[in-house]
């Protein structure tokens, strides 16, 4: 039996059902999700794309309660490298979000930063890299939403690194790290989204371990996945290829991350995600379950 990872808690997200939109008819209903979730052995869950789960707090609170669930965070998606003008309609989204996810007496926050490549139509929307004024403008931008939400709502801000964004790499993921105050901003170490952008989980929890404040629990396929970059196949269609696959068949190994995740002494959330969208409505509950109890094996 592997040691109690007992500073770890474990949940899953609507995205493990192949929930990406608010609203989309290949995607299972919110009941269906809260239903099977908690029948996978699951007690936290994220909110998903905001207006799936219901969003009046007392309803969803209802909802959650009578299914032994709890909230470990909201999301948003925002593109503050564009500069002040992107403020006032990133904070438009982020008070609706955060009122929601303070009323379900989560902590988190979990920030996503725009794609510069379309994830449906593979558009280039804008350039991969960053200039020096938009890394600074995503930088301040960043700290100024970490503090503002902290202060109106008392949620932590965690940035998650993701494919086709400007934050994906272990270089643009340090450099991001480097240059924000850790007061301020943290990260959700996203373990799929690491290693589909070539970096190691394990490598950055014992490196720059005060600032992961959020897990993401996700594996790729690497033989999907050296298509995928040989090719450069968007991150839409890469999923719909079947890049991140369920554990424990994928990398990286899960087990190490939790173990190092564990050496920080701090709780966490570890929060599944299995890119699946679109997938058959049958699909996700049994890999949940298989899910759970390989993590229940791995001591978590």
């Amino acid at each position: 039996m592997a040691h109690a990872l007992d500073r770890i808690r474990v949940g899953s997200a609507p995205d493990s059902w192949g929930v990406w939109f608010p609203d989309d008819p290949q995607q299972v209903p919110w009941e269906r999700f809260l239903d099977e979730v908690a029948e996978a052995g699951y007690s936290w869950i994220e909110l998903g794309p905001y207006g799936y789960l219901p969003t009046d707090p007392a309803r969803l609170t209802d909802e959650v309660t009578k299914r032994n669930l709890k909230v470990s965070a909201g999301t948003i998606f925002c593109g503050l490298h564009r500069g002040p003008s992107e403020w006032d309609s990133t904070w438009e989204q982020v008070s609706r979000v955060a009122a929601l996810t303070q009323a379900m007496d989560a902590k988190h926050l979990v920030v996503i930063p725009s794609f510069w490549r379309d994830d449906k139509t593979a558009e280039i929307l804008e350039p991969p890299e960053l200039t020096t004024e938009q890394w600074r403008n995503l930088t301040t931008g960043m700290e100024r939403l970490g503090r503002e939400v902290k202060d109106k709502y008392g949620l932590d801000i965690v940035v998650h690194p993701h494919a086709d964004t400007h934050i994906d790499t272990e270089e643009h993921v340090e450099q991001f790290l480097d240059s924000t105050d850790s007061d301020a901003v943290n990260l959700c170490l996203d373990t799929g989204h690491y290693a589909y952008c070539g970096g190691d989980s394990v490598k950055l929890i014992e490196t720059y371990g005060e600032r992961i404040g959020y897990l993401h629990l996700k594996q790729v396929d690497p033989e999907i996945l050296a298509d995928v970059v040989k090719n450069e196949v968007p991150f839409g269609p890469a999923v719909a290829r079947g890049v991140m696959c369920e554990p424990p068949a994928g990398v990286p190994e899960l087990g190490p991350v939790l173990t190092a995740a564990q050496k920080l002494g701090v709780d966490l959330f570890a929060i599944v995600e299995q890119d699946m969208y679109p997938c058959e409505p049958d699909k996700p509950l049994p890999i949940a379950v298989r899910t759970r109890k390989f993590l229940r094996s791995c001591g978590a």
